[in-house]
C-alpha cells in the first residue's frame, strides 16, 4: 500500500519526460501499477514511451477510457499520435496540479473523450443535446442532463459558453470512466455509490472548504466549474458534481433538501441510501436530518436542482444586502421550481425590500394560503406582516449575515432589539434576538427571549424545546417538564417523534424524574 501510493507520488509530481531507466526498475514500476488508473497508466507512458511496459500501458489506457480492448479506429484519434501536452491534459483532469491550473483541452482530444463518452448513460437524454437555458427549460426532468444545464445557467454570459461547457463535460466524463473501469458490467446501485464514494472522497480529496471560507465565498465552493477546480465544495456544490456523475453510471437518485442542506439519496422501495456528501459519501438515517419542527424530508428532481443553485445564489445576495440581485435569482428559480414556497416567500420579501410591494403582498399571500407539508409551524413572519405587527425594516434585520467573529452577533443583536422597540409582538424578532445571545452564551438573556415567544405564540415546538432546555440548565426542572410536554403533544399530532425531545426526555429523567 505504501509502495504504491509513493509511485502514484512520483507519476503525478514528475515532469512528462523521457527518463532513463534500468529494465529492471522499469519491471518494478510496472508492476507497482493501479492496473485500473488512467491516470497512473498514462502517467508512466509519457515517462516511459519507448518501452514495452510503457506501450502496454497506453493499451490498457485505452482499454479502461473506451472500454474496448480492441484498438482504436481509424476514424479516432490514436493517443500516442497526440503530442505529449495532450496526454499531459488527460492526467491534469483527473490529477489536477492546482486549481490555478487552467482546464484546456485540443480539439482531437475532445474528440477521443467525447467518443469514449457515448456509452455513458447520459448522451441517450434530449438534454444532453441542448445549447441554451431556453431549450432546458422546455425539457423534463427525466429528459435533463445536470451537467448540461448546470453548466449552461454558469456560463451563459461567457462568449466562449459551448467551448467551455464541452470542456467542464470533458473532465466530468472522465471522471465517470475512471470509476466505470472499477466497477463490473453488472454493478448494483450500492456498488456504484461505494466506488463514487472512493473516487471523489479518497482518490481525488474533495472536501467541505473550511468554515471560513466558505462563509465568505459560498457561491464559489457552489458552481461546478469551481468545485471540480478546487476540489472544494458545499454540500450544494458537492451533491451536483455527485449527480452529474450518477447520471453517466445510470444511477438513478433524487435530491433531499432539509432547510439549509442538501444531499443526495437513492431509494429503491422502503430501501433508502442516502449520501452525505459533508461526509465523505456515509450514509445516515433520514430522522438524523429531521428537526423539532422539521417532520418530512423536502425531495426534490434533477430539474428543480437548477432552482437549487439559484436559490442558493439568491440567499448570497440576500444576506450581502443586494436585494435586486437577489430577487433576480429567486425569479430565476421559480422557473425551475415554480411550486417552491420557500422560494416564493424570499422574493416576497426581496420585492418588498427594494419597493415592490404590491409584487410582494399578492406572493406572501399565496405562501400564507398554504400550509406546508414539511414542517408544523406556522409562517408567523409572514403572518405578523399582514397583521401589521412587524414592516419590511423589521424583516430585513432577520437576515442580517452572522459570520464567526463576535463582532458580527453583537451588531445582528443591536439591530434584533432595535426592530423590537418598535414591533414587540414580531415574533421570529424574538426568536431569533435569542438565537444571538445564545451564540454570546448569555443564557439568561436568551430564557428571557424565548419567554416573550411563548407569551405570543405557545404552538411552536421548537421554541418550546429551546425553553425546556434552558430551563433545565438552570435546574428549574418542573419548568422544563412543562415545556417538553408541550413541545411533544404538538409534534404527536404529526406523529413526529424528534430525536432531540427523545434525547431531552432522557436527560431529565436522570436530572428530576417525571
Amino acid at each position: 500500500m505504501i509502495r504504491r501510493f509513493l509511485l502514484t507520488a512520483v507519476l503525478i509530481c514528475a515532469p512528462f519526460e523521457a527518463v532513463e531507466c534500468s529494465p529492471k526498475k522499469l519491471q518494478s514500476l510496472y508492476d507497482s501499477l493501479d492496473t485500473k488508473s488512467i491516470s497512473q497508466l498514462l502517467a508512466y507512458y509519457q515517462l516511459y514511451p519507448d518501452s514495452s511496459q510503457g506501450k502496454k500501458t497506453l493499451q490498457q489506457a485505452w482499454i479502461l477510457i473506451n472500454g474496448d480492448p480492441s484498438p482504436p479506429s481509424d476514424q479516432t484519434p490514436l493517443l500516442h499520435t497526440l503530442p505529449s501536452t495532450a496526454i499531459n491534459a488527460i492526467v491534469d483532469i483527473i490529477n489536477r496540479p492546482s486549481a490555478d491550473t487552467p482546464i484546456d483541452l485540443p480539439k482531437d482530444i475532445l474528440a477521443l473523450i467525447d467518443s469514449a463518452a457515448h456509452r455513458l448513460h447520459h448522451h441517450r437524454l434530449k438534454g444532453h443535446n441542448a445549447t441554451t437555458k431556453e431549450e432546458v427549460l422546455a425539457l423534463t426532468s427525466k429528459d435533463i442532463d445536470v451537467t448540461r444545464a448546470v453548466l449552461l445557467d454558469q456560463f451563459a454570459d461567457n462568449q466562449d459558453c459551448l467551448k467551455k461547457v464541452h470542456l467542464y463535460e470533458a473532465t466530468i466524463d472522465l471522471m465517470a470512466l475512471q470509476i466505470l473501469a472499477r466497477l463490473s458490467p453488472q454493478a448494483s446501485p450500492e456498488e456504484k455509490i461505494r466506488e463514487i464514494n472512493r473516487f471523489l472522497f479518497e482518490e481525488m480529496w474533495f472536501r467541505f472548504p473550511p468554515h471560513s471560507k466558505h462563509i465568505e465565498n459560498i457561491d464559489l465552493y457552489t458552481f461546478l466549474p469551481s468545485v471540480i477546480d478546487s476540489r472544494r465544495g458545499v454540500c450544494l456544490g458537492v451533491t451536483v458534481l455527485y449527480v452529474c456523475l450518477a447520471q453517466r453510471l445510470n444511477l438513478p437518485l433524487e435530491i433531499v433538501s432539509p432547510p439549509g442542506h442538501i444531499f443526495p439519496r437513492y431509494r429503491n422501495g422502503e430501501q433508502i441510501i442516502n449520501i452525505e456528501t459533508t461526509a465523505r459519501g456515509i450514509h445516515l438515517p433520514s430522522d438524523v436530518y429531521l428537526g423539532v419542527d422539521l417532520y418530512s424530508l423536502p425531495t426534490y428532481d434533477f430539474k428543480e436542482i437548477m432552482g437549487l443553485v439559484a436559490f442558493n445564489q439568491g440567499s448570497v445576495f440576500l444576506q450581502q444586502q443586494n436585494y435586486h440581485q437577489a430577487a433576480n435569482c429567486y425569479e430565476r428559480a421559480l422557473t425551475y421550481i415554480p411550486n417552491d414556497f420557500l422560494s416564493k416567500e424570499l422574493l416576497g420579501y426581496n420585492y418588498l425590500f427594494i419597493g415592490k410591494k404590491q409584487q410582494a403582498r399578492s406572493l406572501l399571500k399565496e405562501v400564507l394560503s398554504q400550509q406546508s407539508s414539511h414542517r408544523i409551524s406556522s409562517n408567523d413572519i409572514i403572518e405578523d406582516y399582514f397583521k401589521g405587527k412587524v414592516d419590511a425594516e423589521g424583516i430585513k434585520a432577520l437576515f442580517i449575515k452572522v459570520d464567526e467573529t463576535q463582532q458580527s452577533i453583537v451588531n445582528k443583536r443591536k439591530a434584533l432589539t432595535k426592530v423590537l422597540e418598535r414591533c414587540p409582538k414580531f415574533r421570529s424578532g424574538w426568536s431569533a434576538l435569542a438565537i444571538t445571545w445564545l451564540q454570546l452564551h448569555r443564557t439568561r438573556e436568551a430564557l428571557d427571549a424565548l419567554q416573550r415567544c411563548h407569551e405570543l405564540d405557545d404552538t411552536d415546538p421548537t421554541i418550546e424545546y429551546y425553553l425546556a432546555v434552558l430551563c433545565a440548565e438552570r435546574y428549574n426542572h418542573h419548568e422544563a417538564w412543562n415545556h417538553l410536554h408541550r413541545a411533544e403533544g404538538i409534534v404527536q399530532r404529526y406523529d413526529h417523534s424528534p430525536r432531540a425531545l427523545k434525547a431531552l426526555r432522557q436527560q431529565l429523567q436522570l436530572l428530576c424524574p417525571e
